[in-house]
């Protein structure tokens, strides 16, 4: 953005709120079951469906714009645009997308393969932030008016799994408004597209001031059942306790980030439903392991020796923060990737106990026997406890000498800092949509090229690893195919490009008439909420 969002805007309007819970005694108020008030940490970084490859800027969008396929609770692929699709028998190297008939956009103009097309090439373009999920794609034409063919570089089996939060846009409207490309979120880009919508979906939008709120409607031409929730509005509140006092209070309906110390109290609480499970999300650490220097430290970058890297291993204190910092709603881990996704390993998961002693002794060995001070860079309202999971690790580092200067700011500024690489060590989420490994390779190991290693901020570089990255994409071998997965995961925990925390438990709170399911993406649809 030009200028940075008034992130403190929800907050201030609904501070009151707090100076009466505690004493409050919720009788559960009448809910309307037309409209759905809905609030969280943050809000959309952007509305350009191309642009923030980012979890909440993601599931506003999934009520605007929709994908080709979507992915169900259960984690199976269901149809959405796309009634039905297959590998081309005649040619492996091409996908085949059947679509769906009678859909309109928002504005009115029939949804066509023209469509589809026209979105393949705007999210391969330089700007997008989606680029990595569709390195492997040559083309895509329109073989008629409702079928879609994708010529990949190669045999693509698994390429279906990328589209889950692929949005399709509408050519037409792209090109009168100048949008071809995505807004370049990082450089701070404005654009149409940033604050204007026209998609297929549920919903339509409204209003929207950014960081405050935003208004969507039931759009009354949508293809399929029309949902319960014909109005939302959606509240970021970055404030754990006006969040909770905004939905005990009754001004909002949904609280979709429950402040783990809160779960308990919520949950015996009359009138309120808290719903907890499993998210497809990784917290970790990163730094940047191959540069000379750092940006906060002259002189030569500790980050580059193994055992500064190994002695960072060792003072993380993961139990601690589980039980601490997150009241355990956490589950700890070694290997920066879910245990549910394509490649996980219960053996590269399994961590060690801190050793503060011996993670001196190999900061000496590696010729920083006082330690050092570098920068730490950390989001305060994008994950759960984010801030207080950067503090407890601070603190940490302060026993083996290492001087971590905490620099905690709102994630529309720490996420661009990371992608431009202007940052020297920073915490970071990752969610695998694709159920694979290969999206964790593609986006944060590959190195940044040929579309590819968008977020690899540890800048790290290996051409032997990234070439085995690049085949996962063609290897019809499902057999070989894990066995590269493999090697590519025992290389990267050998050389420790990541200092993984936990994967993420979620908890959502609602007034008890209020039925939500809890999503593994974290992306919970108001089409799916019935009321009691």
């Amino acid at each position: 953005m030009n200028s940075p969002y008034q992130t403190q805007g929800a907050s201030h309007r609904l501070s009151g709120i707090v100076l009466c819970a505690a004493a409050m005694v919720v009788s559960a108020p009448v809910v309307n079951a037309e409209t759905l008030r809905w609030a969280r940490v943050g809000d959309a970084l952007t509305l350009d469906p191309h642009s923030a490859n980012e979890g909440p800027t993601s599931t506003l969008l999934h009520h605007i714009y929709e994908t080709l396929v979507r992915r169900d609770t259960d984690g199976s692929l269901k149809p959405r645009l796309a009634t039905e699709w297959y590998i081309d028998p005649k040619d492996p190297s091409t996908w085949v997308f059947k679509l769906r008939p009678g859909v309109k956009f928002h504005n009115g103009a029939d949804f066509t393969a023209e469509d589809v097309v026209a979105s393949v090439t705007r999210v391969t373009s330089a700007t997008s932030d989606f680029k990595g999920l569709h390195t492997s794609v040559a083309s895509a034409t329109a073989a008629d008016p409702l079928t879609v063919r994708i010529k990949m570089k190669g045999p693509s089996p698994l390429y279906v799994q990328n589209l889950t939060n692929f949005f399709i846009v509408d050519k037409g409207w792209i090109e009168a408004n100048n949008a071809l490309a995505p807004q370049d979120f990082k450089a701070g880009e404005e654009k149409y597209t940033v604050r204007n919508t026209n998609g297929t979906g549920p919903y339509t939008l409204v209003s929207r001031d950014p960081e405050v709120r935003t208004v969507l409607a039931v759009n009354p031409g949508h293809w399929d059942a029309p949902p319960k929730v014909t109005r939302i509005i959606y509240t970021p509140i970055k404030e754990a306790s006006t969040r909770v006092a905004a939905l005990l209070s009754g001004e909002v309906d949904f609280v979709q980030d429950v402040p783990v110390q809160d779960i308990d109290r919520l949950s015996k609480t009359a009138g309120v439903k808290v719903s907890t499970g499993a998210e497809n999300r990784t917290i970790f650490f990163g730094y940047d392991m191959t540069s000379d220097s750092l940006i906060s430290l002259p002189g030569p970058n500790p980050f580059k020796k193994p055992q500064v890297r190994e002695a960072m291993a060792l003072a993380l204190d993961r139990d601690a923060i589980r039980q601490v910092v997150m009241r355990g709603q956490s589950v700890p881990g070694a290997q920066n990737t879910p245990p549910f996704v394509n490649g996980y390993s219960k053996a590269l998961d399994a961590y060690t106990r801190p050793d503060y002693q011996r993670a001196r002794a190999l900061l000496a060995e590696a010729g920083y026997p006082n330690g050092f001070t570098v920068n730490l860079n950390c989001p305060n309202d994008r994950y759960i406890n984010d801030e207080a999971i950067c503090q407890a690790y601070v603190g940490m580092l302060g026993r083996i000498g290492i001087k971590a200067n905490l620099i905690s700011q709102s994630r529309t500024l720490h996420f661009p800092a990371i992608q431009k690489r202007q940052v020297d060590f920073y915490l970071l989420g990752w969610g695998v949509p694709t159920f694979d490994s290969q999206y964790v390779f593609d986006f944060l190991v590959h190195s940044q090229a040929e579309g590819r290693g968008g977020w690899n901020g540890s800048r790290y570089n290996n051409p032997e690893l990234d070439e085995k990255i690049r085949s996962l994409a063609t290897e019809t071998d499902l057999v070989k195919r894990n066995a590269t997965i493999a090697e590519i995961w025992n290389t990267i925990q050998k050389d420790r490009v990541f200092l993984m925390v936990h994967n993420q438990l979620l908890a959502y709170a609602s007034k008890d008439r209020v039925n939500i399911a809890v999503h593994p993406e974290n992306q919970p649809s108001m089409t799916s909420v019935t009321f009691k």
